[in-house]
């Protein structure tokens, strides 16, 4: 069993671990500046880090309680602000951005749980 959380982690952190890079694009500032992110330049970049940090420790169970809060830290606003499908006029728009909203919302759900309950066994932080 604990190699399934050990898998569970990697799996969840992966798509943070893989998605930050993509940050540090100027496709990706252009995109989030379109949608009204402010200092996009600057936010984008910084919130790669941040994505690719939290994934990092979480996967690895080292201080994946802080890696968790910074999972948080970088869905809450990215949920709400890129995934608004409240506010798009295209209905096939808009069904897509609510499937991305509500699956960042299961992932911010995640999150929380590792906030709370930590890394579990076979973590770089187990048993300490």
């Amino acid at each position: 069993m604990n190699y399934l959380v050990l898998a569970g982690r990697i799996l969840y952190a992966l798509i943070f671990v893989m998605a930050g890079p993509g940050h540090f694009t100027a496709n990706t500032v252009a995109f989030a500046a379109s949608k009204g992110v402010p200092l996009a330049s600057v936010a984008v970049p910084l919130s790669g880090i941040i994505a690719m940090a939290g994934g990092l420790s979480i996967a690895a169970g080292y201080k994946a309680t802080w890696g968790g809060w910074l999972i948080v830290l970088f869905l809450v606003p990215v949920t709400v602000m890129i995934h608004n499908f409240w506010a798009m006029t295209d209905p096939n728009m808009a069904q897509v951005n609510q499937i991305m909203f509500m699956k960042n919302l299961s992932m911010l759900g995640a999150a929380l749980l590792i906030t709370h309950f930590g890394p579990g066994p076979l973590s770089v932080d187990d048993g300490k």
